[in-house]
């Protein structure tokens, strides 16, 4: 699909139906659609149109040399939405993807019905917490700061097949979920992926932005446009086990989003979507029915 001036790679479920409700969803660092395919059919089977998009430089998705920041990023998401003949949509999306997602609903308020975040807080709610709670900030920003170098971090995430990845994917997940058979497809799809020729440095790319931004006036600029409150419904889904994105720091959310509902998840980590899939589904199903205008 053309959206914002590039080519977005979908993979979508659902009746071939331009009255179905759409639901987009959008997947996190080093990810790609695929963190979403145990949701696109039984999405697609209540009668939903699921879209899974890689998003700008992964997977199949053009990989330009600039736009990994939350400005294009919302950018790109409105103009998938409109360049699949709808007017708004349930937006859905995981850590990352969550920023754009939140970057979406308040920049482009009216192509976004409602929304589903997961291990998502709002960026500014984030930043608050990395510099007042040492906690959250031990968990965040040693990876963060490491994908800071140039070249370096690209050589380690794609180096040895791109074991980093699936290391990163076990440390975050719950302990449990690693002797289930679909943790060893996530790990392999996933290591597959991030050696796509581009995709380390874009995904590196967003990283650096999230870091960077924050000592430069864009940056200055695109937090105070995200100091706004969205007036649609929000539903915030959290693992309780999640070592990157700590529950104080998702609980932070009031000033933006007074009609968010937050579900914390026992025996989750930062994958929720990878370890419940079900129930998951589920959630996003049954909010997006009760939201659907």
């Amino acid at each position: 699909m053309r959206a914002n001036g590039i080519k977005l790679h979908v993979v979508e479920a659902g009746p071939d139906d331009p009255d179905a409700p759409l639901i987009i969803l959008l997947h996190g660092f080093a990810d790609f659609w695929a963190t979403w395919r145990l949701q696109l059919p039984l999405l697609g089977a209540a009668g939903m149109r699921a879209v899974a998009v890689d998003l700008r430089g992964y997977g199949d998705s053009d990989k330009p040399p600039r736009g990994y920041d939350g400005w294009t990023g919302a950018g790109d998401v409105a103009g998938l939405i409109r360049s699949l003949g709808y007017s708004d949509a349930t937006v859905v999306g995981h850590a990352d993807g969550g920023l754009a997602a939140w970057a979406t609903a308040i920049l482009h308020p009216r192509v976004v019905r409602s929304l589903v975040l997961i291990s998502a807080p709002h960026p500014i709610a984030l930043r608050r917490a990395v510099l007042t709670d040492p906690a959250q900030a031990r968990a965040l920003m040693p990876s963060l700061l490491s994908y800071q170098p140039p070249l370096v971090p690209e050589r380690r995430l794609v180096g040895g097949r791109g074991i980093r990845v699936e290391r990163m994917l076990a440390q975050r997940s719950e302990p449990s979920w690693r002797a289930d058979p679909q943790f060893r497809t996530t790990a392999d799809l996933m290591r597959t992926a991030i050696r796509i020729p581009g995709v380390a440095h874009a995904a590196l790319e967003y990283q650096r932005w999230a870091f960077r931004s924050r000592f430069r006036p864009d940056g200055h600029r695109f937090l105070s446009r995200m100091d706004r409150q969205i007036d649609g419904p929000a539903l915030h889904l959290h693992g309780l086990d999640d070592p990157l994105v700590l529950t104080r720091t998702v609980d932070d959310y009031a000033t933006w989003a007074p009609r968010m509902r937050v579900d914390h998840l026992p025996r989750t980590g930062h994958w929720a979507h990878l370890e419940r899939p079900e129930e998951i589904g589920g959630r996003i199903l049954d909010f997006a029915a009760t939201t659907e205008r």
